[in-house]
C-alpha cells in the first residue's frame, strides 16, 4: 500500500493549496507553502547524501520548521526521530548515535550544545541550523539558505512501509525507538480523525485531499494548537490528524508553556481543539482563566470544540472547570509511544467522569500473565494490551521490543507496562505504570493513585510519589511536593486529607520542593523524583 504520510499529505495540499496550513505569531505558511518548502528541504537532504531509511533528526521546539522537517522526510522516504530539546550533549550523543542521524535540525539557541557533540557524531551529514537570533554555527547550513538554493524535490512512489520513530521519554531508562511504520500508524490515526468530519478513511492516499477538502468546505478549517511539545506522541500524533482532514497548525511561540499565551493564542485564531498532557497543563490554563475572570476581562474561549489530552493523570475537577468556560468535549487518551488506543474517557459539558476511569478501547484487552482476561468486577489486577494496529518493534533493541510487544493467543499484543482492574460495568480504572510501581510491606502501590490523592488539596501544585529504600518496609512511600505560590501546607495536612486512600497507601515521608520537574511534555520525570527523595531522606526529612 502506498500510504505514506507526504503522500497523504501532499493530496490535501493540491485540494486546499490557498488554506492556511501552519501558523507561529505572524508567521503563516498556506498548504501550497508547506508543501514547496518541504520539498524544497526535502531536495537539500537528497543533496547532502539522504535517501531511503535515512534518519532525520528534530532538535527542534514547537514551530512551522518542526513540521516541514517531518515532512520533508517523508517525501524523501526519510525517517523522522524525534530529540526532546532538554536533552544535554551527552543525551543528544545517544540519540544521534542510537538513531543513526544522518541528519539534525536544531534551533540556533540550541546550537552551542549541538557544536560540543559534532565530533561524537560521525554519521551525522548535514546540520542545519533554524534561525531564532542565536548565532549562527559555522559548521551548520542555514535553514532557510538551504531552501533557498534547491529546487522543489519531485514527487517520488513511496511505501507504507517507510518508518516514523517516535523515542520514548526515558524517564526509567534510557530512550527507546519505537519503530512506527506509515500504514500502521496512518491506519491507527485515521481511524480516530476521519469520523471527526463524518467521513471514514480514504481507500488511496491520493484520496485524502478531496475527503479533507469535502469537509473543509462543509464544517469549516478544524484549527488545531499542540500546546504539547511536537517531539511528544500527543502533539505530533494529534497534528499529523488535523492535517489529514485539512487543518490549520497554530503553535505557541514561548520556549516555556504559558496558559495566557494559549488563551490569547485562541481568540487571535479561532482554535477549535488543541492537544495537552494533563494537569501539568490544564491546571495553569483553568487558573489563567480564573484570573481574567477575576480581572473583569474574560478569554474568548467559544471556539473550542475539543481538548485532547494523554499521558498523564488529567483530574475530573480540573475537567469540569475547563468545560465550564469552554463548553468543550474532553478527551482523555489512553495511549502511549507503543500504541494508540488503549482507552478512552469522554466528558461532555454537564456530564462528570470519574479521575483514571476510562472505557476500554476497540482492539484492546486486560490481560492476566497467562494471557487470559481479567474479570470485570474482580479484584484481579492486570495489564493493559493493545492489538490492531501496532508498532513493529524498538530500533534496535530485540530482547526489550519481545517483552513489550508479545504473541499472547496466537495475537501480537503491545504490552508496555500499564496496570488496570476492570469494573463490573466493562470500564477500566487505570493504576500506573507498573515500572515505577512501589513494594511497600508486601503491597503493591502504584505512584499515580497516590499522586492523584495528594493534589486533590487544594494547597498543593503538582506532586510525584516514589518509592525510597527502607528496612522495615522494603520501600517507603515518598511524596514529592510543589505547593502553589504563597500557599503552605505540611506533610500533615495533607495526609488529614487523603480521604478513602487506603492507609497503607498514605506517604510516610513529605520533601516539599519549589517546583515538581517533569519532562516539556508534561510527563513525570521519576528518576528525578526518587533522586530528590532519597537525598532528603538521607539526609533527614
Amino acid at each position: 500500500m502506498n500510504w505514506n504520510f507526504a503522500t497523504v499529505w501532499e493530496s490535501v495540499g493540491d485540494a486546499l493549496p490557498d488554506h492556511t496550513a501552519l501558523v507561529q505569531g505572524e508567521r503563516r505558511r498556506t498548504w501550497r507553502e508547506f508543501d514547496d518548502r518541504a520539498s524544497r528541504l526535502a531536495s537539500g537532504m537528497r543533496a547532502a547524501g539522504l535517501g531511503t531509511g535515512s534518519k532525520v533528526a528534530s532538535y527542534l521546539y514547537n514551530g512551522n520548521e518542526y513540521m516541514e522537517g517531518v515532512f520533508a522526510s517523508f517525501k524523501l522516504r526519510a525517517v523522522p526521530v524525534n530529540v526532546n530539546y532538554r536533552y544535554l550533549e551527552d543525551e543528544l550523543v545517544y540519540m544521534l548515535d542510537n538513531s543513526d542521524a544522518e541528519a539534525l535540525l536544531f534551533h540556533g539557541s540550541l546550537g552551542d550544545r549541538v557544536a560540543k557533540v559534532r565530533d561524537r557524531a560521525p554519521k551525522v551529514k548535514l546540520w542545519v541550523q533554524v534561525d531564532d537570533g542565536s548565532p549562527q554555527q559555522e559548521f551548520a547550513v542555514p535553514y532557510e539558505e538551504l531552501l533557498a538554493n534547491n529546487e522543489p524535490m519531485e514527487r517520488i512512489e513511496r511505501s507504507g512501509d517507510d518508518y516514523y520513530f517516535l523515542y520514548t521519554g526515558g524517564t526509567t531508562g534510557m530512550p527507546k525507538g519505537v519503530m512506527w511504520r506509515n500504514e500502521d500508524l496512518f491506519g491507527v490515526l485515521g481511524e480516530a480523525a476521519y469520523p471527526l468530519v463524518g467521513a471514514t478513511t480514504p481507500a488511496r492516499a491520493e484520496d485524502a485531499g478531496a475527503i479533507a477538502k469535502a469537509a473543509v468546505d462543509t464544517m469549516g478549517q478544524r484549527v488545531h494548537l499542540p500546546a504539547s511539545p511536537l517531539m511528544h506522541g500527543t502533539g505530533a500524533f494529534t497534528t499529523f490528524q488535523a492535517l489529514f482532514i485539512g487543518g490549520t497548525i497554530v503553535t505557541l511561540e514561548g520556549r516555556h508553556f504559558d496558559a495566557h499565551e494559549l488563551w490569547t493564542t485562541v481568540q487571535r485564531e479561532g482554535v477549535t481543539q488543541m492537544a495537552i498532557v494533563g494537569d501539568a497543563f490544564a491546571k495553569p490554563m483553568l487558573r489563567a482563566l480564573e484570573e481574567r475572570e477575576e480581572s473583569g476581562e474574560p478569554y474568548d474561549a467559544s471556539s473550542v470544540q475539543l481538548i485532547i489530552s494523554s499521558g498523564v493523570i488529567w483530574t475530573s475537577e480540573v475537567k469540569n472547570g475547563l468545560m465550564a468556560r469552554a463548553n468543550c468535549f474532553c478527551l482523555d487518551s489512553l495511549g502511549s509511544s507503543e500504541g494508540v488506543g488503549f482507552a478512552n474517557s469522554t466528558s461532555a459539558p454537564g456530564s462528570e467522569q470519574a479521575t483514571a476511569k476510562f472505557t476500554i478501547g476497540a482492539h484492546a484487552k486486560v490481560l492476566k500473565e497467562d494471557g487470559s482476561e481479567v474479570e470485570p468486577g474482580s479484584d484481579d489486577i492486570g495489564l493493559l494490551a493493545l492489538g490492531g494496529y501496532l508498532p513493529t518493534g524498538y530500533y534496535k533493541d530485540e530482547t526489550k521490543s519481545a517483552a513489550t510487544f508479545r504473541m499472547l493467543n496466537n495475537r501480537r499484543w503491545s504490552v508496555p507496562g500499564d496496570f488496570a482492574r476492570v469494573e463490573a460495568d466493562g470500564t477500566i480504572v487505570l493504576l500506573g505504570r507498573g515500572s515505577v510501581v512501589i513494594n511497600s510491606g508486601g503491597e503493591k502501590i502504584f505512584p499515580e493513585e497516590v499522586e492523584e490523592a495528594v493534589k486533590l488539596h487544594p494547597a498543593v501544585a503538582d506532586c510525584l510519589v516514589v518509592g525510597v529504600p527502607d528496612d522495615r518496609f522494603g520501600e517507603a512511600v515518598t511524596a514529592v511536593v510543589g505547593l502553589r505560590p504563597g500557599v503552605d501546607a505540611t506533610g500533615d495536612d495533607i495526609t488529614a486529607a487523603l480521604g478513602a486512600l487506603a492507609r497503607f497507601k498514605h506517604p510516610r515521608n513529605y520533601v516539599f520542593v519549589p517546583d515538581v520537574l517533569r519532562s516539556p511534555n508534561g510527563k513525570a520525570d521519576y528518576r528525578w523524583a526518587k533522586e530528590t527523595a532519597q537525598k532528603a531522606t538521607t539526609n533527614g526529612i
